[in-house]
C-alpha cells in the first residue's frame, strides 16, 4: 500500500508516525502556510498539487492506495479537491477530523467568516481576540472601530484592521496563560473557529471564567458521501480494510 495523507494537523502526525511504524509506505502533503511545519515521519511533500488536475495526476503517477484526509477541518478547498480528484481515479479516501467542540448556548454561531466580521461590528465593545488564523483577517480590514488582538503563527500577508497588535505564538496553550492573555489586553469579545482538540481549548475555558462572549464560526461542510473517523485508530483500521478490499 501506498498512502497519501493530507496533512498539517497533529492527527496527521499521528497517523504519518503509526503508520511508518506498521512499514507502510506513507508520503504527507503539507500546504507550505506555516513558515515552519511541524514535520510528519516518513516522506513529506509541500506544496499544493495544481487544483483537481494535479491531485488527480499525483495519485495516478505515485501509485496511491488511498487518501486520508487529516487537513485542518476548515481547509475547505483541499477537502473539496481531495473528494473529486479520488472519484476521478478511483482511490478510496477517509477523512480524518478531531470532533468539534460542543457548542455553548452563550455562544453567538455563524457560519462563516464574512459573519463574524458583521458580528464584531455590532458589538458595542472595544477589544477584540482574533484566533481564527492569518489568511482570515482581510474580512476585518475596515474595522477601525474596534481594537484587535491577533495571534497567529505566521506574520499576515494580506491587510489587517488598522488597530491591530499582532502576537506571534504556537500552541498548545495553557489556562493560566490564557486568563493572563485576556485580562493583559483588556479582551472584551473572543472570535474563533470551531477547530476542535485540546491544544487550543484552553481559551475558551478563560473566556468563560472571565464572563467574555465568544463568536464561534462553524466549519463548512464536508463533501457528500464523506466517510469520517475520529481517531488515528479507526483510520488505521480504514487503511487495513481498504488493502484488504474491504474498504
Amino acid at each position: 500500500m501506498r498512502i497519501l495523507v493530507l496533512g498539517g494537523t497533529g492527527e496527521a502526525r499521528a497517523l504519518a508516525a503509526a503508520l511508518v511504524a506498521d512499514g507502510m509506505d506513507v508520503i504527507s502533503s503539507l500546504a507550505g502556510r506555516v513558515q515552519q511545519p511541524r514535520r510528519p515521519e516518513g516522506s513529506v511533500r509541500i506544496g499544493g498539487f495544481g487544483g483537481v488536475d494535479g491531485l488527480a495526476a499525483f495519485l495516478r503517477d505515485d501509485d496511491i492506495t488511498a487518501v486520508v484526509d487529516a487537513t485542518h477541518p476548515f481547509a475547505a478547498t483541499i477537502t473539496r479537491n481531495a473528494a473529486i480528484g479520488a472519484e476521478q481515479v478511483g482511490v478510496p479516501r477517509l477523512v480524518l477530523r478531531r470532533p468539534g467542540w460542543d457548542i455553548q448556548s452563550s455562544w453567538q454561531v455563524v457560519a462563516d467568516m464574512p459573519a463574524a466580521a458583521r458580528a464584531v461590528r455590532t458589538w458595542s465593545g472595544e477589544s477584540v481576540f482574533l484566533t481564527t488564523g492569518r489568511r482570515d483577517l482581510a474580512v476585518f480590514a475596515d474595522d477601525d472601530r474596534h481594537r484587535f488582538l491577533v495571534r497567529t503563527v505566521d506574520p499576515p500577508e494580506g491587510p489587517v484592521p488598522p488597530q491591530t497588535t499582532l502576537l506571534l505564538d504556537r500552541g498548545p496553550y495553557t489556562l493560566d496563560g490564557e486568563r493572563a492573555l485576556l485580562r493583559e489586553y483588556g479582551v472584551g469579545l473572543l472570535v474563533t473557529k470551531n477547530s476542535g482538540g485540546s491544544m487550543t481549548a484552553a481559551k475558551l475555558q478563560a473566556a468563560r471564567e472571565l464572563s467574555v462572549p465568544v463568536v464561534m464560526v462553524q466549519r463548512p461542510p464536508l463533501p457528500e458521501g464523506s466517510e469520517v473517523v475520529a481517531t488515528v485508530a479507526d483510520a488505521l483500521a480504514w487503511i487495513i480494510r481498504s488493502g484488504s478490499g474491504a474498504g
